[in-house]
């Protein structure tokens, strides 16, 4: 588990301007899936997706790791 991933999630999608809509669209996730995330209600994502949020917000998978 990665205790600050939905601190991390947030921060980048705010500093992009973006919704946790558009997240989810590009991401290939439900807008609820972004929520859970950010939260820290789901605190696990696979790393398929884990790969595609990155993706989405523009960075590494490590960048969403650290």
């Amino acid at each position: 588990m990665v205790p600050r991933l939905n601190v991390t999630i947030r921060a980048l999608r705010e500093r992009k301007g973006m919704t946790q809509e558009q997240v989810a669209k590009q991401a290939k996730v439900t807008k609820f899936y972004i929520s859970q995330l950010e939260t820290g209600l789901r605190k696990n994502p696979s790393l398929p997706v884990l790969r595609r949020l990155a993706k989405a917000l523009g960075v590494p998978v490590a960048e969403l790791l650290k």
